[in-house]
């Protein structure tokens, strides 16, 4: 696993969609609505954004850059170029968001992170796919990319929902999942959701947690080994991928997962805009492949995002831990201070009681007796 530090690689989030989906307008949500977090968002025209006059600090020939620190970028050439142009900047980057052309499978864009110099730079941390909730049809799911998007997506954004009927998303959503089976599906309007489902920054860091973890507005995130939503954990470094069938797509490396967490009830059922989170904690370690079980299992489909600190009977190490969808990361570093599993997952009509339970469930028995 690595052993650089876990904050040094900067997450990336794809967003992938096809033309009037609401990528713009989801840009323009995420440009003007960060606090304290400096995302580069990265895109085609900038122009086409429509960025408020006010926010805008300086500008130049393809990049502005926003009061709230916020830069936006335009790919002129390549987009390795692009990326490395932003990261060259002298503040660090919390967050990168790509935009895809509306004709364009994900999958390529995602690869030039996992399969690049950018890997030692960037860690993809999920590819999210909007959705024209009024004019998603057949003939989308026919086209090869239309296909490719919705299958890489780890979360499906089904915009514009103000615009149909109840019975015409259900429609939509059905199917959806009849081409991805396990889709994480989250509704919207105008592109407006929690950035805390969007972007890891949402989460907790529990290095720099002083405020407490249900706070959704925290910080940012880590990095690691990427898995895909077919996930298969065995360390092998290859990404995987072909677009063709289903859901069992890993596009990058995988592992095992796991996630902690819990506060106590008090964390537990605040609620993020209609969505809540739970919190959990142990003392105690888990047992891998209880969490890995509970991971490929259990993890119920109503948990967009997860982060968290985990501590593994079979293991020394410290591992963060991300999830987006069905895809998940886990990096390990040295340990600090005391051992413990933190975990916070968020998502709407969560069952708090029974994944408390089955995070609990995840907890070695043996605890402590060494590693193997």
């Amino acid at each position: 696993m690595t052993t650089a530090p876990a904050t040094s690689n900067v997450p990336v989030t794809i967003l992938s969609g096809f033309l009037g989906a609401g990528k713009t307008t989801l840009l323009n949500h995420i440009l003007t609505n960060q606090q304290g977090v400096k995302t580069a968002v990265l895109v085609n025209e900038f122009g086409e954004i429509g960025i408020d006059n006010d926010l805008i600090v300086t500008t130049d020939e393809d990049m502005v850059e926003l009061s709230n620190g916020c830069i936006c970028c335009s790919i002129n050439d390549e987009l390795m170029e692009a990326v490395e142009r932003v990261m060259e900047r002298p503040e660090p980057l919390d967050y990168i968001v790509v935009e895809t052309t509306g004709l364009a499978d994900p999958l390529p864009v995602a690869m030039t992170f996992l399969g690049s110099e950018l890997r030692d730079q960037t860690r993809l941390d999920s590819i999210i796919t909007l959705i024209d909730a009024e004019n998603f049809d057949e003939v989308v799911l026919e086209t090869e990319v239309g296909r490719a998007q919705v299958i890489y997506g780890d979360i499906l954004l089904l915009n514009k929902c103000d615009l149909v009927s109840e019975e015409r998303l259900e429609a939509v959503e059905q199917k959806l999942r009849d081409v991805k089976n396990d889709a994480r599906i989250l509704r919207s309007v105008k592109g407006d959701v929690p950035l805390a489902l969007l972007l890891s920054v949402g989460l907790f860091e529990s290095d720099k947690v002083s405020a407490p973890a249900e706070d959704p507005s925290l910080n940012h995130s880590d990095h690691e080994h990427e898995h895909g939503h077919g996930h298969s954990h065995h360390h092998e470094h290859g990404h995987e991928h072909g677009h063709d069938h289903g859901h069992g797509h890993n596009h990058h490396h995988d592992h095992s997962h796991h996630h902690d967490h819990s506060h106590g009830d008090h964390a537990d059922h605040q609620a993020i805009e209609g969505f809540t989170s739970v919190s959990f904690q142990s003392d105690g370690p888990f047992s891998l492949r209880k969490f890995q079980n509970f991971l490929d299992n259990q993890m119920p489909q109503e948990v967009f995002r997860a982060k968290g600190i985990l501590w593994f009977n079979e293991s020394e190490r410290r591992h963060v831990f991300h999830l987006a969808g069905k895809r998940f990361s886990i990096d390990d570093t040295d340990w600090t201070g005391d051992r413990k599993n933190q975990l916070v997952l968020i998502g709407r009509d969560i069952d708090h009681k029974t994944l408390r339970e089955q995070l609990q469930a995840c907890v070695a028995p043996d605890a402590g007796k060494g590693f193997s």
